[in-house]
């Protein structure tokens, strides 16, 4: 979040070609190198509107009604501009995604609740929510909100949530982090949970943000990587100032960075902070968003933290129970001109589907996105430049995000939630003057360009917001994945995937069962062989920002049905292969009962 210039509004279609950049933003990119090739900072987003919009709003539709209160009393504490995140999961296994949205509150115990500048909507009620989809016994996507009966209701400053089965009982239990003491909800089996933090372990009573579930040691039970942010207290709440002389929210270099944690799962549902023993403890930062994979290709998963204001953090798995930190050797710790950005959601998958994992990094505004592209081995080159991000994302300050096939070409695409945390100078006047709209870019087949068509999207992307995190999943299970965001001071919004209606593409929806130990095999990798192609994707509930997706692994397979086979490289080290598995299905794939093959290396 450091301050480097205003946000900038999303203009009317009669402005997008009138706009000029000023000279201060024109020597910035002349700097970079690329003033000459740039016009404006929306001619990507220009696109012939779809006759049936590629996402359509149904939250309140479909009885997704949640609305996100700050608590704000005009004491600018930054945990108000921040929150929150939301968990797509099935947490009754009815084969239907439900969803998890993380509430805020009344920072200042002291202060009156009446007083908040922006109270909640009429029939509020406060503390986090959970929604259970009624899509398997109804065949209709509806929600039902059964929070009381499940009791994760936490009333606390809520910032995100993750997901995964740690006891491997198959049922994915809920940690929660807050502003504050976090949450560690373990999943009965039977439509409730109980919070089991303080034996468990867990708690962490500083500012958490994004969590991460992954068995960094390979042992069969999910570990917890738990990223942290400032040393900021309520009472120790500085006094920041827009460039206009008014209040504003305070860029992180005014407090401290707070340590991140890794809890080692020991198999009896108890934990063990090994932060400093593996070597987590090293290198402090104010991180944000959090993704786990291998990223050099060795078996091992690591951990890619966004930082915020501050070099990223690439922790490498040693393979011996310890990480270093090879972000800056890497070449994914700052921007192509070597300078650190305002780090705050990221994704991680191969876009160019070339067998490893590429990193996209969402930034603050005027300073665009990252794109590391990794060569195989772990090493990076940002090239948001070339591939076409850099320019549409530039004006904007991105949070929630995600690789994802929007379209089912079996190339990734890219959603990227968007929000200012500063003041926005042409919206002065407005009681909350942090709006933007989100963004989607389409690969445009050959994972070397990407297309903006949030213009052409249609109306849920014409809607501004102050957008956070994203959650995503196919939540009505038709091939097709959708997209939750939470919005901070304002409502959830489901956006129901509608490209079925637009092409004649193919899918292929993969749940994992491992034998013994990480029941849902997160870490693992599923290869989908086509005609004259591979598609490589993992199995995670991680990354994006303050949120958990669809553990679910999805495949977009074009407009050839044939499927020559599906290849699962496990947690384990175990791989089997599976040759009979047909397209446009919903499939479990479980651990023993295909072709083992001999893995290399």
């Amino acid at each position: 979040m450091k301050k480097k210039g205003r946000g900038l509004p999303r203009p009317s279609a009669e402005e997008k070609h009138s706009h000029n950049y000023g000279r201060r933003d024109f020597l910035k990119l002349l700097v970079l190198g690329i003033a000459g090739r740039i016009s404006t900072p929306w001619s990507t987003a220009t696109h012939v509107p779809s006759p049936v919009p590629l996402f359509r709003e149904v939250a309140e539709e479909v009885g997704l009604k949640f609305h996100h209160f700050t608590g704000a009393t005009g004491e600018f504490l930054m945990p108000e501009i921040m929150g929150a995140g939301v968990a797509l999961f099935d947490y009754d296994n009815d084969g239907d995604l439900d969803v998890y949205l993380v509430q805020g509150t009344i920072l200042d115990s002291a202060q009156d609740p009446r007083r908040a500048k922006f109270p909640p909507p009429p029939g509020w009620v406060p503390g986090n929510r959970l929604f259970r989809n009624l899509l398997s016994e109804t065949g209709k996507l509806a929600f039902v909100d059964v929070t009381g009966k499940a009791g994760v209701g936490h009333i606390g400053y809520g910032m995100g949530v993750a997901v995964g089965d740690y006891d491997n009982d198959g049922f994915q239990d809920l940690y929660v982090t807050n502003f504050g003491h976090n949450i560690l909800y373990h999943n009965n089996g039977d439509g409730t949970f109980t919070d089991v933090t303080l034996q468990a372990g867990v708690d962490d009573p500083r500012w958490s943000t994004s969590a991460a579930w992954v068995d960094y040691d390979r042992d069969g039970r999910l570990d917890l990587f738990v990223a942290n942010y400032l040393d900021f207290t309520v009472k120790g709440n500085k006094q920041c100032y827009a460039s206009t002389g008014e209040r504003d929210y305070c860029t992180p270099k005014m407090y401290q960075p707070v340590p991140a944690r890794l809890f080692h799962n020991r198999g009896n549902g108890t934990f063990e902070d090994v932060t400093e023993a593996v070597g987590i403890g090293a290198a402090v930062g104010p991180g944000l968003g959090v993704v786990c994979a291998d990223f050099n290709g060795d078996g091992w998963p690591d951990i890619y933290v966004a930082n915020d204001g501050a070099a990223a953090h690439l922790w490498i798995n040693q393979r011996n129970g310890t990480f270093k930190e090879k972000s800056l050797l890497s070449g994914a710790a700052y921007n192509a001109e070597g300078a650190p950005q305002a780090g705050m959601g990221v994704t991680a998958a191969d876009f160019d589907n070339d067998g490893d994992e590429d990193i996209l990094k969402s930034n603050l505004t005027n300073e665009g996105c990252n794109l590391y592209v990794n060569d195989g081995r772990g090493n990076f080159y940002d090239a948001s430049v070339e591939l076409g991000l850099f320019r549409p994302t530039f004006p904007y300050t991105g949070f929630g995000t995600e690789w994802f096939d929007y379209d089912n070409d079996g190339w990734l695409d890219l959603f990227i939630a968007n929000g200012a945390v500063n003041r926005i100078e042409s919206l002065r006047g407005s009681p909350y003057p942090f709006n933007q709209n989100n963004q989607l870019f389409r690969n445009e087949g050959d994972g070397k360009r990407f297309r903006e068509l949030t213009a052409g999207a249609g109306p849920a992307f014409a809607v501004s917001g102050v957008s956070r995190g994203a959650a995503f999943g196919d939540i009505n299970n038709d091939g097709a994945i959708d997209i939750v965001v939470a919005n901070n001071n304002g409502p959830a919004r489901l956006l129901l995937n509608q490209t079925h209606s637009l092409n004649y593409n193919h899918w292929l929806l993969v749940g994992l069962q491992a034998a013994c130990g990480n029941r849902f095999g997160i870490g693992a990798k599923i290869e989908v062989r086509q005609r004259g192609r591979k598609l490589l994707r993992r199995a995670h509930t991680d990354s994006s920002y303050l949120s958990a997706n669809d553990v679910r692994v999805h495949f977009g397979l074009g407009e050839d049905a044939k499927i020559e086979e599906v290849i699962v490289y496990w947690p384990d080290r175990s791989t089997e292969a599976w040759d009979r598995i047909q397209a446009d299905r919903i499939v479990t794939i479980r651990q023993g009962t295909g072709r083992g093959i001999r893995r290399k290396g």
